[in-house]
């Protein structure tokens, strides 16, 4: 029998062109995000909401993700319209939390505008607008003008630190959420230290022990550069603080539980709160900078 040299010839040249093909399908191979992954380029929220973005991503249209700095968040499914999912998913956060929400996710697009993220503490008063501010903890508030010590015995006041992006923040050696935190307070306030030492005041203040207990934990566990101030506390039935113009106030009306932090714009105004420990405080520099930045100016 004789070879057909001519169709020997035209399949040798396609199994050169599958075998081409084959080679090269492995290299134009598209890696799929997981949801997972996903998941944890939220900022600010915790392992909950991260599950619940997971939840979301299969959920039916029209939806909505919605999150605030400090970790609130909520979502919505199956409305109407965008448009509804939006105004409703909005709504929901905001019902968690006195900063302001925004859109993160709508249907499948993530359209979280990250440049506009740290600027959510704004807009921040002017000074006379500080003068006519109330007394109090709350976003918009002036801060109570608390006193302290620091570990020399010398008397100091919240209001000495006007002109300062001040963080408060209210812990106990007692507390575990708040032994969870140190590091990566210690980290934040080595960054406020070395970047914006002018700027920025620390404030850390213990509670319901005394104040050598709670320096000697921070000595032990290698927090002694933070800076710890003595709140007056002298044990576990102690729930006042002192305000310089010596009167007091009980301490569940700045730190409802514990750990609890603040951050007030450079007029004493009250920009951020929160109650409980906070995932990363690392996330949280670039709206510190900001507000060194912007709050304090002449009319804002």
């Amino acid at each position: 029998m004789l070879c057909n040299t001519h169709n020997w010839g035209r399949k040798k040249t396609l199994l050169a062109r599958v075998s081409v093909v084959l080679i090269l399908l492995p290299i134009v191979s598209v890696v799929m995000a997981s949801p997972q992954s996903e998941a944890d380029a939220i900022p600010h929220v915790n392992a909950k909401a991260r599950q619940g973005y997971i939840s979301y991503l299969s959920a039916v249209r029209n939806k909505a993700f919605a999150i605030a700095p400090g970790g609130a968040w909520a979502w919505q499914q199956d409305a109407a319209t965008e448009e509804e999912a939006e105004e409703l998913a909005l709504q929901r956060c905001q019902s968690h939390t006195n900063q302001k929400c925004v859109l993160y996710a709508l249907n499948n697009q993530v359209v979280f505008n990250s440049k506009n993220w740290p600027t959510l503490w704004g807009p921040y008063t002017s000074r006379q607008q500080a003068v006519e501010a109330g007394l109090g903890s709350k976003v918009g508030q002036k801060f109570y003008d608390l006193s302290y010590k620091d570990a020399r015995g010398r008397s100091h006041s919240i209001s000495e630190l006007k002109g300062k992006v001040v963080f408060v923040h209210f812990w106990g050696s007692w507390c575990p959420p708040c032994m969870r935190e140190f590091p990566a307070l210690k980290k934040l306030n080595k960054h406020l230290r070395d970047k914006l030492r002018n700027d920025v005041a620390m404030v850390f203040l213990h509670m319901r022990e005394p104040y050598q207990d709670a320096k000697r934990w921070v000595k032990e566990k290698g927090f002694s550069q933070l800076p710890v101030y003595d709140s007056g506390s002298l044990g576990s039935d102690h729930t006042v603080l002192s305000l310089k113009n010596g009167e007091k106030i009980q301490d569940r009306k700045v730190a409802r539980v514990f750990p609890s932090s603040y951050v007030l714009d450079k007029h004493g105004i009250v920009v951020f709160s929160h109650h409980g420990p906070v995932e990363n405080w690392l996330e949280y520099i670039p709206f510190i900078e900001h507000a060194v930045q912007k709050s304090g100016r002449p009319g804002g």
